[in-house]
């Protein structure tokens, strides 16, 4: 079952790859603004993840830039674990006026990301 969803992990980074979205252009001063508004967030994913990939493919659609955090690697494995209480990705750490937010779910986060940041 491991080769099957490495195999499958693998296809689904090589289609991502040939088929990524292009991004949306900007003014200098509206994408200093985006990027001002992504520098309190961070999305915690695996590389492979097929809803990681839709999370990432929606970012670049909307030209933001967000740190990306493997999840399986230590340190950012136990920070998710302690601050959002589970390892499960992908899941966006939203840091807004000193309190930390874990948002899940891939559809929730491309939502909140194109109605609360992507907006400039």
């Amino acid at each position: 079952m491991a080769v099957i969803r490495w195999i499958l992990g693998r296809i689904i980074l090589l289609l991502n790859f040939i088929f990524s979205p292009r991004g949306v252009k900007r003014t200098p001063e509206a994408q200093q603004v985006i990027n001002e508004r992504t520098q309190q967030l961070a999305l915690y994913q695996f590389d492979a993840c097929p809803f990681c990939v839709k999370v990432r493919r929606a970012m670049k659609r909307n030209s933001l830039n967000i740190e990306l955090r493997d999840a399986k690697t230590e340190p950012h494995r136990q920070t998710l674990q302690d601050g959002g209480g589970r390892v499960k990705v992908p899941c966006l750490r939203i840091e807004k006026e000193g309190e930390v937010t874990w948002m899940y779910e891939s559809n929730d986060i491309i939502q909140y990301l194109e109605q609360e940041i992507a907006q400039a």
